[in-house]
């Protein structure tokens, strides 16, 4: 009896045209209804699963285009290089300056944390502290831990620098009117990062509120808080060299 083989070049044409794949459309492509076939297939390829969605995606290591921080996404599916949503979690909270919050891990990873740090926290593999009413999580080293919350003390002492002007409290006509001002005056990618830096003061649900307060599309104030967080910017320049009007010679009357 013949032996059915499988090749793993579908699986790869269907990554490169699709980006990412579900486990049915994977045997699909494969031409077989047995996991360990698939999965035997995509470790020779190299792949990933997504942290969002349950785990429910797929993608090449060679596909996604993860940012400084590690994480990609595809149609609302994220990614990231550390693997699954608990061990990206234990990553942020290890490497982090000031620990984090669940709310500000939500805002950053785009999915909700507080299971996944919980369970952190009960194996051991994360510590926490209760800090203004919450929960700080931070590094299991005590060095780190000690260094973290010494950050967040000192970052909590600058609270009226760092409040936004979003924060839920009624803002004054006047000064709503300034704010929209001071927006008008800036350029495009200046807007941008200027509503990623108020959402980032804010933490989860920042994205919406000053979305709502300045009339932009949510989704450019994550990208601009992204770009901060990744410091993916350029400064000074704003349009690419040579861009814009070539200056016109004033003709001289001979």
């Amino acid at each position: 009896m013949r032996t059915e083989s499988f090749h793993a070049d579908r699986l790869l044409e269907l990554f490169r045209i699709n980006k990412i794949a579900t486990m049915p459309q994977l045997k699909e492509a494969l031409g077989t209804e047995v996991d360990v076939t698939i999965f035997r297939k995509l470790r020779d390829l190299s792949y990933t699963t997504s942290y969002s969605h349950r785990g429910a995606y797929y993608t090449l290591n060679e596909v996604a285009l993860f940012n400084g921080l590690g994480l990609w996404s595809f149609r609302s599916v994220w990614f990231s290089r550390y693997g699954t949503l608990v061990k990206t979690c234990e990553a942020f909270v290890t490497g982090s300056e000031a620990g984090y919050f669940a709310e500000e891990l939500d805002n950053v990873l785009h999915v909700e944390t507080k299971a996944a740090l919980l369970n952190l926290f009960r194996e051991g593999r994360v510590r926490r502290d209760e800090f203004s009413g919450r929960y700080l999580y931070c590094s299991a080293n005590a060095g780190d831990r000690e260094r973290q919350i010494a950050v967040r003390r000192l970052q909590e002492s600058k609270s009226d620098l760092s409040r936004s002007v979003f924060g839920g409290e009624e803002v004054p006509d006047e000064l709503r009117a300034r704010i929209i001002l001071y927006f008008s005056l800036l350029d495009e990618r200046q807007r941008r990062l200027y509503a990623g830096l108020e959402s980032l003061k804010l933490g989860y649900g920042g994205d919406r509120r000053v979305a709502e307060f300045l009339g932009m599309d949510p989704h450019t104030v994550a990208r601009g808080r992204e770009q901060l967080l990744a410091e993916e910017f350029e400064q000074g320049r704003i349009r690419k060299p040579g861009a814009g009007r070539k200056p016109v010679e004033k003709k001289r009357p001979k």
